[in-house]
Order: C-alpha cells, then sequence, then structure tokens
C-alpha cells in the first residue's frame, strides 16, 4: 500500500494559494501570488532537495493544467517530476501528451491507486483534491511549511467538511526566516475527555 503525503507552503491563517509566482493561480481575483519568494534560505533548499527526489505524484487538474507546459521544459531542476507516474484527478480531462500521466474520475480510483504497489504518492498544490482526499480518509501524512504572514484571503488547505482526524509530529525544524517545517502522520481518531469524535 502507497503513502499519500501532501506537502504545502501555507500562511498562519492557512492560505495555500498561488505560492509561487503572481500569476500562478489567480482564481478568485488572488492578488497575493508569489508571498514565498522572500523567505528561501539554506535549511528551506535542504528540505526541498530532499522532497525533489523522485517519487510518483497525485495531482488536481487545476494544479496540473499549471505544471503541464512547464516541467517537462524545466526537467533539469527537477528531474522526477517527469520520470515520475503522474496520477491526476480530473472529471473533465482524460489525456495529456506529458510522459507517464494516468486520469482518475472517482473516489474508488483514488482508493485503489492507494492500496496498489508502487512508490509514495505526493501531492503538490491541488486544494480541491486535498480536501476530497481529507473528507475520505486517504491522507497519511503532512508536509508543511508555515510561513509567517497573513494574507486574509484564498484557497485554504483546511475546508469546512474534512473529516476529524488526529496527527502526530514526527520532525519539525524553523528557518532562519522563520518558516516552520512541520511533518505529521496520520495517528488515529480525534480523542477528548477519552472519547473518541
Amino acid at each position: 500500500m502507497r503513502k499519500i503525503i501532501v506537502l504545502s507552503m501555507i500562511t498562519l491563517d492557512g492560505v495555500m494559494q498561488a505560492p509561487g509566482g503572481p500569476e500562478e493561480d489567480t482564481a478568485g481575483g488572488f492578488k497575493h501570488g508569489g508571498w514565498t519568494a522572500s523567505y528561501n534560505d539554506e535549511i528551506f533548499g535542504k528540505v526541498m532537495a530532499e522532497e525533489l527526489k523522485p517519487t510518483d505524484y497525485l495531482l488536481g487538474r487545476k494544479t496540473f493544467e499549471i505544471w503541464e507546459p512547464y516541467w517537462p521544459k524545466h526537467g533539469d531542476f527537477w528531474p522526477g517530476i517527469n520520470k515520475g507516474a503522474k496520477y491526476v484527478f480530473s472529471q473533465s480531462r482524460g489525456q495529456s501528451d506529458w510522459e507517464n500521466t494516468t486520469f482518475l474520475n472517482n473516489v474508488a480510483d483514488l482508493k485503489k491507486l492507494k492500496q496498489s504497489e508502487g512508490a509514495d504518492l505526493q501531492v503538490w498544490g491541488s486544494s480541491q483534491l486535498i480536501q476530497l482526499l481529507l473528507t475520505h480518509d486517504l491522507v497519511d501524512e503532512l508536509r508543511l511549511k508555515i510561513y509567517p504572514l497573513i494574507l486574509g484571503e484564498g484557497k485554504k488547505l483546511f475546508q469546512n467538511g474534512v473529516m476529524p482526524a488526529a496527527f502526530t509530529l514526527t520532525e519539525s525544524q524553523v528557518t532562519t526566516k522563520g518558516v516552520i517545517i512541520a511533518s505529521y502522520q496520520r495517528a488515529g481518531e480525534v480523542v477528548k475527555d477519552n472519547i473518541k469524535v
């Protein structure tokens, strides 16, 4: 069985939209794209180098369509993204010329993929897909980079409707720019006053 690992850059108020650049995702009139740019340092670089090692990827359609024209031409920076299997959750697309791409269109497909043999599945971006995965308790690990800023608007990592779930902190560090890098593994149900929620 594969692990599904969500990697996300978020603000203190949980916004995850367009961390990489102004034009990355302007949905909803979002004007703060590129909010991570001034926070890189050596610690962050080492973490990213580890996360960019080859694996397989599970992506939502919008993130896939942002990446699809870009990464095939920039594989020198992230070779694994072109060679790794890319599973794309979409109900409107079914094919792509980007090598190693497979489309999924329902929760049963996601569950079957998780139960299959193969590399762990990294989820980058893909806010709507993450909501779906959390609702169906399919996330095994959260690798969060929490930035010391508040944006007040934009797509968020957690929305109403996700399944209550407990996680255990397995690793953490803070960069010189104040970014908290933390990994959490799924740890069963939420317990309140010795009663599982």
